[in-house]
């Protein structure tokens, strides 16, 4: 009797090795920045050929450019798993906080960041970057509106949402330098307690 050895088809291995590049891509974005980042620590670092690499992506812009896609993706399914654990009651509104707060401090918002420095002085990858941030920032913003009830027909409740998460982004930034956490949550805990006042 022949025993037969399942194989896995050509396809799914390159988008299997596809997926690798990426991750290794954004973990070293967050760990050495745009800069130190280059095609051959990431091939090192995924455990892939440096030609089976330069087979997928033949640059380092190619390289980062489906890393960029690949960053917005991850964010939405994180920001949308998280949302669906919220609580609701009278703690919803902190909750909706902590959630983008921790949106903003996480490993996958450091890689965007990066990102969003490099492109400030390429024009290439600003041209990949801008379209998916501002699809981003829409989408955050819808779901805010979503999770927190606002009713944006309502005068200054949008801008109310749009202070939110520049606010929150902000304590995100500043996390990048230093762990503030104690001082966040402080301010998360004002800012529900305003939010909660204004949007009743």
């Amino acid at each position: 009797m022949t025993q037969t050895t399942a194989r896995v088809p050509q396809e799914e291995r390159s988008r299997a090795m596809r997926a690798r590049l990426l991750e290794a891509c954004v973990e070293l974005l967050v760990e050495r920045g745009f800069a130190g980042t280059t095609t051959t620590l990431v091939s090192e670092r995924a455990g892939v050929s440096r030609g089976a690499q330069l087979h997928h992506f033949p640059s380092k812009n190619d390289l980062v450019f489906a890393a960029v896609e690949h960053v917005t993706n991850v964010r939405g399914d994180e920001l949308a798993a998280a949302a669906s654990r919220l609580p609701g009651g009278t703690r919803r509104t902190r909750a909706v906080l902590e959630m983008l707060a921790d949106h903003f401090t996480s490993p996958v918002f450091t890689a965007a960041l990066e990102l969003w420095v490099a492109a400030r002085t390429d024009a290439d990858l600003l041209a990949e970057v801008a379209p998916l941030e501002q699809r981003v920032g829409r989408d955050t913003h819808r779901l805010t509106v979503e999770l927190l009830g606002a009713d944006e027909s309502l005068p200054g409740v949008r801008e109310l949402v749009q202070a939110t998460l520049d606010l929150v982004r902000g304590l995100g930034l500043a996390s990048t330098i230093t762990d503030d956490t104690r001082r966040r949550m402080r301010i998360l805990d004002r800012w529900a307690e305003i939010l909660e006042e204004q949007l009743a």
